[in-house]
């Protein structure tokens, strides 16, 4: 009997691990002007989350008032940055959901530009990212994630 419930809370850890893994799965990479930008010029700034297969997020416009969408924003001293762009998704229908929901799956971009005044002084420009997500199944929704990250190019 013993051994039995051991085995059974080996199990159901290894499982909940399992999920747990699963859900945050998602990669965030980023970059600048391919890590250098000039004074007096814009360059492009851009994440990249990936997304592997089984799991998808929810878009920045989810079609659906439960889903919670993907939001990117970007800030950084001394330097002008444009909006974030949001690619369009994929309508989707799912088991949870009565109405297809709009999401992204595999790799996506959000583009946005960085503009760095000709009188910057500084050798290096820093832009923060809060990236915020909800990953899903076919069959289920994670709690939402957010990840804050650090993007930084050199300046010449």
């Amino acid at each position: 009997m013993k051994r039995t419930l051991t085995f059974f809370i080996f199990a159901v850890t290894f499982w909940v691990v399992g999920i747990i893994e699963h859900a945050q799965a998602q990669t965030i990479s980023r970059t600048i002007g391919g890590g250098t930008v000039s004074r007096g010029a814009t360059a492009r700034g851009v994440i990249t989350m990936s997304i592997p297969s089984g799991l998808h997020v929810n878009s920045n416009r989810p079609s659906s008032e439960y889903a919670i969408p993907t939001t990117v924003r970007v800030t950084g001293a001394g330097i002008h940055l444009g909006a974030v762009s949001f690619p369009r998704g994929k309508n989707r229908k799912f088991q949870f959901s009565e109405i297809a929901i709009n999401v992204y799956e595999g790799r996506v971009s959000f583009p946005f530009s960085v503009t760095v005044p000709a009188n910057f002084k500084a050798s290096a420009i820093k832009v923060r990212a809060a990236v915020r997500y909800q990953a899903c199944t076919n069959e289920v929704c994670y709690p939402p994630k957010s990840r804050e990250i650090t993007i930084t190019a050199h300046v010449l």
